[in-house]
């Protein structure tokens, strides 16, 4: 009996009690988060945690507070895992922000809390295909890279950006190629091709919105790809700064037969009927060395129901990758009802996919559509179907194209959303604090019915 009450005066063999737990303690890998109402793959964030004394698979997760529950309450918010890391998601109600308070409970009744700047947007047409590629706002041109993965390039930065294809969230790797193009300002990456392992890129060659010229748009350059999937790796290879200097003057020595000069004057701006400005970039049927600029304005003849302009530069390999003085080839005409080229990209068998919009700098409310085409000139694109555009973004970008002779197939099409006002505050989304707030809607549609 005596021992008894010795070891227990010691403290020996008894239970563990609160006093042998350290406050337990938590973090999130991003303190601000966007969703989407209604989304079926929104982007999940990783909560880790521990304890010291505790087995972590004790500890407990979940949200505690919303400032907000109209955008989404503590209920709507999915923890899963038992252990050190743990997912962590949120099911949107409404549009707006809301900050949730994720608490962890440790043994001891002892807890620790972060908070999550939550951004909700609204629900859109094509939910269930849909996916949001956050880090950015501006997605302009964009390449598949195998494995389900695509580079996606932004009209207001110098990066580029690797996403995974299937689902939403932030870029898993960047790259900055300002520093390595000499460039200060926005190249305004507008278009892009892949040829081998390398990817042709091109800023707008237009001037800006306000119509002054800037030299950094003025960049055709190129990157090489090693790698495939989510291991992909890009440098920048060469580069050439006077390709729009090229194109006004085979304009100029063809009876300014489209306006270039005019429309690259000072105090022009770009996105206008007749203005200047590329938004595509795709090689020539069967050619790694011709490349066709697509143009976004002007329409040819600028005037209502006028045709989308292609100039092919037959060195374009050349032009890009060393710097050769472009050399043009005949121009082609095509009609797209009245739009012009926003993106052109085709797939191995010479199959191209045109996403067809207006010239003009509004908010994207005008017709949207997708054409079909063999490449060759004097050849008819077909529309394969008018795309939606109730909700927020342009169409901007494919990403590769599937066999067109396949019922049923799919290509991913990629909004610029930088002037949306996604959560209802009258705040433009190239415009928002927080990078993760920004994002782009990638859509699948059939084109093969």
């Amino acid at each position: 009996m005596g021992g008894a009450l010795a070891l227990a005066a010691l403290g020996l063999g008894a239970p563990a009690h609160a006093a042998s737990y350290g406050t337990p303690t938590i973090t999130l890998s991003a303190g601000y988060l966007s969703g989407a109402v209604g989304a079926t793959a929104d982007p999940v964030l990783t909560v880790t945690v521990a304890q010291s004394g505790a087995d972590v698979t004790a500890l407990g997760v979940a949200a505690s507070a919303s400032s907000k529950s109209s955008v989404a309450a503590t209920g709507d918010v999915t923890v899963t895992g038992t252990g050190a890391t743990r997912q962590l998601r949120v099911a949107a109600h409404a549009r707006g922000y809301t900050d949730l308070t994720i608490k962890v409970t440790g043994l001891g009744g002892k807890t620790a809390t972060k908070s999550l700047h939550y951004a909700a947007s609204a629900a859109v047409q094509n939910a269930a295909d849909t996916r949001y590629l956050t880090g950015s706002s501006d997605a302009s041109a964009a390449v598949d890279v195998g494995g389900g993965y695509a580079v996606v390039a932004d009209d207001e930065s110098n990066t580029l950006r690797l996403y995974d294809r299937s689902a939403s969230g932030a870029p898993v790797r960047t790259w900055d190629i300002a520093s390595k193009l000499g460039v200060s300002k926005e190249v305004d990456i507008e278009g892009a091709a892949r040829v081998g392992n390398t990817v042709y890129w091109t800023g707008s060659l237009g001037n800006n919105k306000d119509g002054e010229y800037k030299s950094d748009r003025n960049t055709v350059f190129t990157t090489t790809v090693s790698g495939s999937g989510a291991a992909t790796q890009l440098t920048v290879g060469g580069s050439y700064k006077k390709l729009r200097d090229d194109l006004v003057a085979w304009d100029k020595s063809n009876g300014n037969r489209y306006g270039f000069a005019a429309g690259t004057a000072d105090g022009e701006v770009p996105k206008q009927i007749d203005g200047f400005n590329v938004e595509g970039l795709e090689f020539a049927p069967g050619s790694t060395t011709t490349a066709y600029l697509g143009f976004r304005a002007p329409l040819v003849p600028p005037k209502e129901g006028g045709k989308a302009l292609i100039v092919p530069v037959t060195n374009f390999d050349k032009v890009a990758g060393s710097g050769a003085k472009a050399l043009i080839g005949t121009p082609i005409e095509l009609d797209l009802g009245g739009l012009s080229i926003r993106d052109i990209r085709k797939n191995s068998a010479d199959q191209y996919l045109i996403v067809a919009g207006s010239w003009a700098a509004d908010d994207n409310s005008d017709p949207y559509a997708l054409y079909s085409w063999d490449g060759v000139a004097g050849h008819v694109p077909q529309k394969r179907l008018d795309l939606p555009t109730a909700d927020p973004g342009g169409w901007e970008a494919v990403v590769d194209v599937p066999d067109l002779n396949t019922p049923g197939a799919r290509a991913q099409l990629i909004t610029d959303a930088g002037s949306a006002d996604l959560y209802g505050d009258g705040t433009e989304a190239k415009d928002l604090d927080h990078d993760e707030w920004k994002k782009s809607r990638a859509t699948w549609f059939t084109v093969n019915n």
